[in-house]
């Protein structure tokens, strides 16, 4: 039997105390008459909105400054539970952190957020990380989704928050239950932290491999303009398109994502008879917004912004299309990964320079790194799926220390 479970036989057989919020804490607002937020300097400091909505417990280091009217207000202090007040989604609102480290004088409350303080004739009954351990399970967030309100924008009254019942069992209990999800929060956290650093490492490993195969210093290189011409479809005005159904109609916001905007078959087949339009394999690549992405097209109806979305019309003797696409993902407009800039002309894309070996080292090239880019989306697929297996393994442990059956009055 477990240290935790002699004491829950112990000292709470039949269950535990719910107690209401506002008979356990205090509640208060964030500061007031706040100027100069995020200044160099002010005559305070102040615990902001995403310190509270990121971290479980609060960071209480590098906080940021700003000038308030009168500093005669409610200042922090250790064991206060911090909370958000409002947000884009009911599940972003009363998310909890709690203060466990000493705390000097002149530090506020972002006014974004609000806090609770046990009050002075509970301080004996309660440690306060337990109840914001508490605070993010399952069972407590169901009862703060009923108390939410709001439609396009969600909020919670404080009042109806302090409402809200939460378990008290000994104080002994809930120092163990604590003691032991600090100890597995720890773990979790340098699990997710080890998996997160090796998905990184294989991202940086498959890059170095990828340019270190591009860069052969043997073979000829090319400006695209020897290689072929850019293009770009018909360009389509927005009375000539619909949101319902028809061809779908891609432009920079939707490129590569679900389409928002279709053209009438009738436009599709008189402009594809016409005006340009890109062939099965072509690499198509954006030149707005976030430069240089790029879709492979898969020969399906459909059209594409003007300008916005190009392509490279080639010759596959010289070059092959999947040679073009590890090509464009080295980047060769000379801009940084996922730069954003106002936009990459043609003139950009012609005078970029790109080796070009034979095609039959080319095909092995595209072997290669297709074969590369299995395994390391293989990997960068599993990772990631197994930091959310890690956090759901964590969620169920902690939701299962923190489930109590409640005690009855004549028991």
């Amino acid at each position: 039997m477990s240290k935790l479970e002699e004491l829950i036989k112990q000292l709470c057989p039949n269950g535990v105390k719910y107690k209401r919020l506002d008979e356990v804490f205090e509640s208060f607002n964030g500061m007031t008459g706040v100027s100069n937020k995020w200044k160099e300097n002010g005559n305070c400091q102040f615990i902001e909105y995403m310190n509270a909505y990121k971290n479980l417990k609060i960071n209480i280091k590098l906080l940021p400054f700003a000038t308030v009217k009168k500093l005669q207000q409610n200042t922090l202090q250790k064991g206060d539970i911090l909370l958000t007040c409002a947000s884009e989604t009911p599940d972003e609102c009363a998310v909890s952190s709690v203060i466990e480290d000493e705390i000097k004088d002149n530090v506020f409350l972002d006014d974004h957020l609000f806090g609770i303080r046990v009050k002075k004739d509970m301080k004996s009954e309660i440690n306060t990380t337990f109840i914001n351990y508490y605070m993010h399970t399952n069972n407590f967030r169901k009862k703060i989704n009923k108390a939410v309100r709001g439609v396009t924008r969600f909020y919670i009254s404080i009042d109806e928050f302090m409402k809200i019942c939460i378990p008290v069992p000994p104080l002994e209990v809930q120092c163990e239950i604590v003691h032991i999800l600090d100890d597995f929060t720890l773990l979790s956290a340098e699990l997710s932290a080890e998996l997160s650093a090796e998905l990184k490492a294989r991202k940086r490993q498959y890059e170095y491999y990828k340019n270190k195969i591009f860069n052969n210093k043997n073979v000829k290189y090319m400006r695209l303009e020897e290689i072929g011409q850019v293009k770009m479809c018909k360009r389509i005005l927005k009375k000539q398109t619909n949101s319902i159904s028809g061809i779908p109609f891609y432009k920079i916001g939707t490129f590569g994502k679900e389409p928002d905007a279709y053209i009438s078959e009738e436009t599709y087949k008189d402009y594809l008879k016409k005006y340009n339009h890109p062939k099965k394999g072509d690499i198509l690549i954006s030149c707005a917004g976030t430069i240089g992405r790029t879709v492979v097209y898969d020969g399906k109806p459909a059209y594409f912004q003007d300008s916005n979305i190009v392509w490279l019309e080639h010759d596959e003797s010289i070059v092959l299309n999947k040679y073009l696409l590890y090509s464009y993902s080295l980047n060769p407009w000379n801009i940084s990964n996922g730069g954003t800039i106002a936009r990459l002309y043609n003139d950009n894309i012609l005078k970029a320079v790109i080796p070009v070996p034979t095609i039959e080292d080319q095909i092995k090239i595209i072997k290669v790194l297709d074969n590369f880019d299995k395994i390391c989306n293989s990997l960068m697929d599993g990772l990631p799926a197994e930091i959310e297996a890690r956090q759901k393994q964590y969620e169920y442990y902690r939701d299962k220390l923190l489930t109590f059956k409640e005690l009855k009055v004549n028991e």
